[in-house]
């Protein structure tokens, strides 16, 4: 093997020290089971890691045996997020059959090794022959390295593996093929059977190996496919017996590969896109049903434009490209909604209504590391069963939507890890009694029948209050009271007004000194003042005698005596200032005599304009 670089250095410490644990089992191994061929095909043209082993498998014991053990280091056990295995007896590989697969922990194993079992169908009798094709697929298996790069450069990854079939059991021939996704490889694992052909790296074939036979090899790589990882994926599956099935999937996307180092430069990336931004991803693929329809795509802004769509009768494919490109370690949210048929994935069975749809996400190549299905049934739904290919956690909730009254019954899964090999069909049964759907109409027509009676109702029926009940009269009376006070106020003004047109007289009097028309001016004031002495008697007679005035009349009164003092006051300054005229006085003395009662007048006109307006208020 030749001398990786320091820093790949490193990363075969843990490889090797598998090495010198799994030796400690070799020889507890058991015997029974050979494995005649094991050829292994790595793919690594993606984030996500799969792995094919096709083995051979031969009982070469005397007694039947009903399992095959695979194992695993833990450091790879620990990205494992699927593993299946498909299996059929007999000299001449034929059509295989699914095997379950479990967990086991065989007595004297080190902690270190992950162990699975492959439950047969019919044990293997001796001198039989299984064909044995398990596929594995791993996550965050390729480590970026270097960890950050700039925009400029492409993105390199390390993969760690063994060139042996790491197996319980002998194996007499094997071979490993990894296939990379094309570009510079920087560095392999060197090995004489090793051979670098395009872009697939080859070892083997090995012959002879004893159980638990372990070779580090370590690839170092470009591979800038999309290193698409989804935080959290909430998936709701909404049921409308009217016809529809309702999709709503809201994303949490990261880059997961090497993080972005320095500034990011929109001018580099718009010219050359394909340099200046290599190693970041602009779209992503999504592949919908066929009769996917009312698809659409947005984020907290609003809808996004930049999307494309293309259907026919076999798929519909919806390409999402985000607001701005993915550099290692940014991520973005979006939602992607879209309707299907009812009948299409909603079927009856035995009594029973059941939703066939598959579990993860429809985007290719996506590694969800939480995602959340929500199947919304219609309200009224009972006796909800779940069946799932694979274990999952589950629990119910109710949703209320429009017109619910007990709400919707929900039923939630959750499941870590999820990678497009769980796009699995699952179902959900539940019991529904069609007259529900008769429900929501009924209460639409319902209610607006009890709306037009309402109607009806009140437009024909006298609702006003009775003229000899007591709030009738105390608003009777009340409105007696505010009438009586805006004539008031009416009549007050008009008082102001005849104090404005005397000091008129005067003003023109020290203009013209024409005495005579100063009297006759003094002269139509007091005829409209006791005009309107009249008027104000009677109403305020009026106003005092209404239980209703309790609160008002105060503030009357003091009008009332505040108006008749400064009246008082502007005719003796009315008759001082006519008065010096006809002495014929200088202005100065004249002035020196009505100046205190200038100030007394103006005081008043203040305090009695002041009222006017409290009782405007009131």
């Amino acid at each position: 093997m030749a001398t990786p670089p320091p820093p790949l250095r490193r990363a075969i410490l843990p490889l090797l020290l598998v090495t010198v644990l799994v030796g400690a089992l070799a020889t507890t191994a058991r015997a029974d089971l050979v494995i005649s061929r094991a050829d292994r095909r790595v793919d690594l043209t993606s984030h996500i890691v799969r792995v094919l082993a096709s083995l051979k498998v031969e009982n070469v014991g005397p007694d039947p045996v009903s399992q095959v053990l695979l194992s695993f280091p833990n450091i790879q056990a620990k990205n494992l997020a699927a593993i299946r295995a498909f299996g059929t007896e007999g000299k001449v590989k034929g059509p295989s059959t699914v095997l379950p697969i479990e967990v086991v922990q065989p007595s004297g194993a080190p902690p270190e090794l992950t162990f699975f079992s492959a439950l047969l169908p019919k044990p293997l009798e001796k001198g039989k022959i299984l064909h044995l094709d398990v596929l594995t697929v791993f996550t965050h298996s390729l480590q970026p390295f270097p960890e950050e790069i700039t925009q400029a450069e492409a993105q390199l990854v390390v993969y760690q593996d063994s060139a042996h079939y790491l197996s319980p059991y002998p194996v007499k021939v094997q071979t490993l093929a990894i296939r990379l996704p094309g570009g510079r490889v920087e560095s392999y694992t060197r090995h004489p059977s090793a051979k670098l052909v395009d872009s697939e790296l080859k070892y083997g074939s090995f012959e002879d190996l004893p159980p638990f036979s372990y070779l580090p090899v370590i690839v170092h790589f470009e591979n800038n496919n999309p290193f698409a990882v989804a935080k959290e994926v909430i998936r709701e599956i909404e049921i409308s017996h009217w016809g529809n099935v309702q999709i709503t999937e809201h994303y949490n996307i990261a880059h997961g590969g090497a993080r972005l180092k320095g500034e990011f430069s929109r001018i580099d990336y718009q010219s050359r896109p394909y340099v200046r931004g290599v190693s970041s991803f602009r779209n992503l693929i999504a592949r919908l049903p066929p009769r996917a329809h009312s698809i659409y795509y947005r984020d907290e802004i609003g809808n996004i434009s930049t999307s494309h769509l293309w259907s026919d009768s076999k798929k519909t494919q919806l390409e999402i490209e985000p607001r701005f490109p993915l550099f290692g370690g940014w991520q973005t949210t979006f939602t992607v909604g879209y309707g299907l048929p009812l009948q299409d994935f909603v079927f009856y069975s035995d009594g029973k209504r059941f939703l066939n749809i598959t579990f993860g996400s429809p985007i290719e190549e996506i590694l969800i590391e939480k995602l959340i299905v929500k199947v919304v049934l219609p309200e009224g739904s009972k006796d909800i069963e779940v069946s799932a290919p694979f274990p999952t956690k589950q629990w119910q909730e109710v949703k209320y939507s429009h017109l619910d009254i007990v709400g919707r019954p929900v039923v939630v899964l959750e499941k870590p890890d999820v990678i497009p090999e769980h796009n699995l069909y699952f179902q959900v049964y539940y019991k529904f009694n069609n007259i529900s759907l008769l429900r929501e109409p009924l209460m639409l027509i319902t209610g607006f029948f009890l709306l037009f009676v309402a109607c009806i109702v009140y437009m024909r029926t006298d609702i006003s209050i009775s003229k000899s009940s007591p709030s009738y009269l105390a608003k009777l009376q009340w409105d007696e009271v505010q009438a009586a006070v805006q004539k008031i106020q009416g009549i007050f003004e008009q008082c102001l007004a005849v104090h404005d047109k005397l000091e008129a007289s005067l003003r023109d009097l020290s203009r013209t000194g024409d005495i005579q028309s100063c009297k006759a001016a003094r002269k139509a004031a007091d005829a409209q003042f006791k005009e309107l002495s009249k008027e104000l008697k009677s109403l305020l007679t009026s106003l005092q005698s209404s239980p209703q005035s309790y609160q008002i009349w105060p503030k009357v009164e003091d009008l009332i005596i505040k108006e008749r003092e400064m009246q008082e006051k502007l005719m003796t300054r009315h008759s001082t200032v006519v008065d010096s005229f006809e002495k014929k006085l200088r202005g100065q003395d004249i002035g020196n005599r009505i100046a205190l009662q200038q100030q007394k007048i103006a005081a008043l006109r203040q305090e009695v304009e002041s009222l006017l307006e409290y009782i405007s208020e009131i």
